[in-house]
């Protein structure tokens, strides 16, 4: 059975993020990093970045095709 944190808000996409006062922690599911197996790269936003609800934000590639992260 996995292990569903109940302080994450996730998207259908397979992404989560996790509210702590006025600052937002986001990742991507065990299920999406099973998927996309070996990642190869990882592009961050600027630490502090302000982004909108369904901006793209974050890069993640890997020896799949490349997805793109929208934050949640």
């Amino acid at each position: 059975m996995s292990n569903i944190p109940s302080d994450l808000k996730y998207t259908k996409s397979h992404e989560w993020v996790r509210v702590s006062g006025d600052t937002a922690t986001v990742g991507i599911t065990d299920h999406a990093q099973h998927e996309l197996t070996d990642v190869v790269f990882v592009e961050l936003p600027e630490a502090g970045r302000k982004v909108k609800a369904g901006e793209a934000c974050a890069v993640v590639e890997s020896v799949r095709p490349r997805a793109t992260f929208i934050r949640p």
